[in-house]
């Protein structure tokens, strides 16, 4: 899915393997003026990143071909100014642990709701700016 909305906006990837997660999350960023881009591994995420400049990735840890926390170093790399968003239904605080440690920058349990969307937006929103 690759949905754009106003070429003056910022641009987020979305690595989730649920195609159903992936389209409300992008529903939810497009609704607050940022052009999307999906992937549904890792290995499509590599060939995005290659394509696109995203200031803001959300990934799930629990991808078909691997873990996100273990991707976030990866990301970090080629993408160092994004701002990265572990997203997971399993919330141990090992998970935590390593994805803030392999450089994620928040970490959101699922399910969530559109506020905790939109608040995580506007705590992102200064420091995408800089």
């Amino acid at each position: 899915m690759n949905t754009k909305t106003n070429i003056e906006a910022e641009n987020a990837l979305i690595i989730e393997d649920e195609e159903d997660l992936s389209y409300l999350l992008a529903m939810l960023l497009k609704k607050n003026n940022l052009n999307i881009d999906c992937a549904y591994s890792i290995d499509e995420a590599r060939s995005r990143l290659k394509k696109i400049n995203p200031s803001i990735i959300f990934i799930d840890n629990h991808l078909p071909d691997g873990f996100g926390s273990d991707f976030i170093a990866y990301l970090k790399s080629k993408k160092p100014r994004a701002k990265i968003i572990m997203i997971t239904a399993h919330d141990s605080y090992s998970e935590i642990s390593k994805a803030m440690e392999n450089g994620a920058d928040y970490f959101i349990t699922k399910p969530f709701s559109s506020a905790t969307i939109k608040t995580m937006l506007d705590i992102l929103k200064p420091s995408l700016s800089a």
